[in-house]
């Protein structure tokens, strides 16, 4: 085997040893005395990595979403998330949690890591609205490939990209996604997308309806005395 092909391998070998192993930590962590409602600052057991927020940072109205970014119907969800977010970003606190089901989708939880990655180099949501609106792209993409896409994605975001591919596959990166599944468990989280707003998990019939969903955060804001943005109000 040549030496190219030796470090191919072993960074394929690195990748599914950090995916067993994430996936593995997720049950040790200790989340116990941890309130899921609360947004999350970086700790020891997250990699020091804290909740990602979009919108107002201490909002008395949080929207959580666990979600994969393999899963069809996360991806689904996106254009309604980001438009919503967007729309009420001087109201609301989304915070967006990696809960990958790896056994259906192979390439959840490295994509996962690729957004935190990312975040370590201040593109979080960048990375994570790319990996959203390119799933057709990468979904299927082989255990050599894979990485290769992401990279690419890191380039075109301006990221240093030697970087990006240590931080994909430290330990740093998989804590914080061990802890996000960990948080999930606790409050039985398991399936993608689940959405909860200020505590209280939201059904699948009022998220997948756009109207009903904006109107569950627009009667959040006015319960706890929040402006509407002018572009909301009648």
């Amino acid at each position: 085997m040549s030496k190219k092909a030796w470090i191919i391998f072993a960074a394929i070998c690195v990748l599914v040893l950090g995916s067993l192993v994430a996936l593995s930590n997720s049950k040790k962590v200790d989340v116990s005395s941890v309130d899921t409602n609360k947004v999350q600052s970086g700790t020891e057991q997250s990699g020091n990595i804290g909740d990602h927020v979009f919108g107002k940072t201490d909002s008395k109205v949080v929207l959580t979403e666990y979600g994969d970014f393999q899963c069809p119907g996360c991806g689904g969800m996106h254009p309604t998330i980001k438009s919503l977010t967007e729309k009420y970003e001087g109201q609301l606190t989304f915070v967006f949690r990696n809960f990958p089901l790896t056994q259906i989708h192979p390439n959840a939880l490295v994509a996962a890591s690729a957004a935190e990655s990312a975040g370590l180099q201040g593109k979080y949501w960048q990375m994570h609205n790319t990996l959203f609106e390119n799933q057709d792209a990468w979904k299927n993409a082989s255990v050599k490939n894979r990485l290769e896409v992401f990279s690419d994605y890191a380039n075109t975001l301006g990221l240093d990209v030697e970087k990006f591919k240590t931080d994909i596959v430290s330990d740093q990166v998989s804590k914080k996604i061990s802890f996000d599944l960990a948080l999930g468990k606790k409050i039985n989280v398991s399936s993608t997308p689940t959405f909860y707003l200020n505590g209280k998990q939201i059904s699948n019939d009022t998220w997948g309806d756009q109207e009903k969903l904006e109107k569950a955060i627009t009667d959040e804001l006015k319960k706890n005395n929040i402006a509407l943005p002018e572009t909301a109000k009648e």
